[in-house]
């Protein structure tokens, strides 16, 4: 992950993001419905095979313990390598954690199938062109043998004004970028992906939805 400038995260800033990011009641309560949706499509997911995943971007390492529980080695992957180096440091992590630091947009340094499953949350909605986010599935695609658990915001026009009200009052200048759903779709299957399940953070109020998606032809 970067900060609004386009810049990898430094480590002070990725301290600062850590320490107050999911610090308050309504964050607390999105970080456990996320969590909670996110474990159930792991679990449908089953065992990874390549038993190997990639978390990119992992960002602080919010969801490494989550990704451990499955057994397989993971890959914490990000464009900054201060955010690298703190997720492999997060507690309940593997005993052989590897991180790589990548820029997904212009291709991930990993051979085609290398892992069972990969895992992008909370990244979809900073890729402004579509061309981007193209790139990115097609590289996630690429990598996965099989698997893949993503993350988009989902066109809803709730969510939107309700940034719009927010971004007035608190002058903030971060911006997302919502997808119409057939758009994933379309882009999904494009990069040889099929929709296995679909969940929403928090239906008709919230824009994150979840996905697990299948590779259309399973490597064997």
């Amino acid at each position: 992950m970067s900060t609004s400038t386009n810049r990898p995260f430094t480590a002070a800033e990725v301290a600062d993001y850590e320490r107050r990011r999911y610090r308050g009641l309504d964050q607390r309560l999105v970080h456990s419905r996320e969590t909670l949706i996110l474990r159930k499509l792991l679990g449908a997911a089953g065992p990874p095979r390549p038993a190997r995943i990639l978390d990119m971007p992992c960002g602080y390492g919010r969801f490494s313990g989550l990704l451990d529980e499955t057994g397989a080695r993971r890959v914490s992957g990000d464009y900054s390598p201060a955010m690298v180096a703190q997720a492999l440091r997060r507690p309940g992590a593997s005993a052989t954690p590897l991180g790589v630091v990548a820029d997904a947009k212009r291709g991930l340094p990993f051979p085609d199938g290398a892992f069972g499953l990969v895992f992008s949350i909370r990244f979809f909605h900073h890729l402004r062109a579509r061309d981007h986010r193209r790139a990115v599935m097609g590289e996630l695609a690429r990598v996965s043998s099989e698997w893949a658990v993503v993350s988009f915001y989902r066109l809803n026009l709730f969510h939107r004004w309700q940034r719009v009200a927010r971004r007035a009052v608190k002058r903030s200048r971060t911006r997302i970028s919502m997808i119409d759903a057939s758009e994933f779709r379309e882009d999904a299957r494009r990069a040889g992906f099929r929709v296995v399940k679909s969940r929403s953070l928090f239906p008709g109020l919230h824009a994150q939805c979840f996905v697990l998606l299948r590779k259309t032809e399973v490597r064997t």
